[in-house]
């Protein structure tokens, strides 16, 4: 699955907010050898068995959640048309067309239309971010030699 940025609202901001602390609690304070983690439903005290995968997507939705960013997941697989993958990457779609040309991320055609995997949108997105805290490192680095910090 791809976890991709949609928007909610002030309860669930603070919802999120209180639950993502406990979460990462759980699983940091648990061996990651542990391959389901109980999860107490409070209606009526139940427990169920999640996958520790479902519970780690879980903390990273409420992360984005308790940011104030809406979060959508897609299956790795999907397409999405250049407007939804420019929409994702906060750009304009004549910009996404671009790095499309330019082999940046991966695409297929279908007739005339472009259609872009969640995954390759996903990996681009890992690399941009890669990139800039590479340029953002080298910047502190700079200044630091300037005695500028």
């Amino acid at each position: 699955m791809a976890v991709l940025s949609s928007h909610p609202d002030s309860t669930q901001i603070e919802a999120a907010a209180d639950a993502l602390p406990r979460i990462r609690r759980y699983l940091d304070e648990h061996p990651e050898t542990l391959t389901t983690v109980p999860v107490l439903v409070e209606d009526n005290q139940q427990e169920l068995l999640l996958p520790r995968s479902a519970v780690e997507l879980l903390a990273a939705v409420l992360h984005h959640m308790a940011a104030g960013r809406g979060v959508s997941i897609v299956p790795e697989h999907a397409e999405l048309t250049t407007q939804q993958a420019a929409d994702m990457l906060n750009v304009s779609r004549p910009h996404l067309i671009g790095l499309l040309q330019a082999g940046e991320i991966a695409y297929r055609k279908v007739g005339s239309h472009r259609r872009v995997r969640a995954d390759s949108l996903v990996e681009y997105m890992r690399r941009d971010d890669q990139r800039r805290r590479e340029a953002a490192d080298e910047l502190s680095a700079m200044a630091r030699e300037l005695g500028l910090d």
